[in-house]
């Protein structure tokens, strides 16, 4: 996009809509922390997690981390695969001390050492494995709700799902056995060993996440914008350098600017090519994209149509 076309695109984009899906988002992060006993909010440093966390803010009335009034009233989880952009990582943290919030981290490299997970080959991701180390982190908290960023228009699996998600003793997602949620009623009912998974952005899209964003100003890790970084091209894809990721024998690295739509496992996750440098120009960029983010950016997503459904009945995110 040229810097003519933008203003004029800009210009006829309205956001009333946010307030809206704001105040649905608001009363839902409300409803957790009034039913549930033991929340909390899954926090990856991402933008997804970082509009759930503006929201949170809201909804509790700020925050004031000397004296803890208005704080958010459920900790932060994060499921470290420690493959994780140091950018993603070293945000999150800094993001959890300004608003005195407590951040609880587990790391999948910790079920490895309990033999709970185990890698087919060394350099195999370990995006998947976070299943096994998310449930362990609901045994020994006990949550009974898991408050998560995930939107339907990421993946048609989480299209199935609903706002309030039951998941059985086992941690498993039954897309058959779903709670119908009319009139904005949510069935919260759960027996020993069961537990919720929440999504109160369901409802938002790519689009309205990044208007959200520059709306409210939110800061965000610098690699979702546009910088200098070592790629190959690699089944459609734009694959990051990496020593975790290195060039294949024959493959051509080339220095791209790029910026990522979404930030996950760096041994699974791609920048797309972009010259976006700030959130005006995300939502520009982002209303002439026709391929869904974790349809662009993700290898994991590429080994099957199912293979997100198959994850989530597992126990994944």
């Amino acid at each position: 996009m040229n810097a003519r076309t933008e203003p004029k695109l800009l210009g006829q984009l309205s956001n009333k809509h946010l307030d809206a899906l704001e105040e649905e988002t608001i009363f839902i992060l409300r409803e957790v922390a009034a039913v549930f006993e033991r929340p909390t909010l899954l926090f990856s440093g991402g933008k997804d997690s970082l509009v759930l966390l503006k929201c949170a803010e809201k909804a509790f009335g700020g925050k004031d981390a000397t004296s803890g009034v208005g704080r958010i009233p459920y900790p932060l989880l994060m499921i470290d695969t420690g493959h994780n952009f140091p950018e993603v990582t070293a945000f999150r943290d800094l993001r959890a001390k300004e608003l005195g919030a407590e951040l609880i981290v587990r790391n999948v490299e910790d079920s490895m050492k309990r033999g709970t997970v185990r890698l087919a080959h060394p350099g195999e991701s370990r995006n998947v494995h976070q299943s096994v180390t998310l449930l362990e982190a609901i045994e020994e908290f006990r949550f009974d709700a898991l408050i998560g960023g995930a939107r339907r228009d990421e993946e048609k699996a989480r299209a199935k799902e609903r706002i309030f998600s039951h998941r059985d003793s086992f941690g498993q997602w039954q897309p058959k056995a779903q709670r119908p949620e009319l009139w904005t009623l949510f069935n919260t009912r759960l027996q020993p060993g069961e537990h919720f998974r929440v999504f109160p952005i369901s409802n938002w899209t790519e689009l309205d996440v990044w208007q959200y964003i520059e709306r409210e100003d939110i800061a965000l890790p610098s690699i979702y914008y546009a910088h200098q970084r070592p790629v190959v091209e690699r089944k459609g894809l734009l694959v990051p350098v990496t020593e975790l990721t290195p060039a294949r024998d024959g493959e051509e690295v080339v220095a791209r600017t790029v910026r990522f739509r979404t930030v996950g496992d760096i041994t699974c996750t791609c920048p797309v090519a972009s010259t976006a440098a700030n959130a005006a120009d995300v939502v520009v960029e982002t209303l002439t994209v026709e391929v869904s983010e974790r349809g662009a950016t993700r290898m994991d997503d590429k080994t099957s149509d199912a293979s997100m459904e198959k994850r989530k009945k597992d126990g994944y995110f």
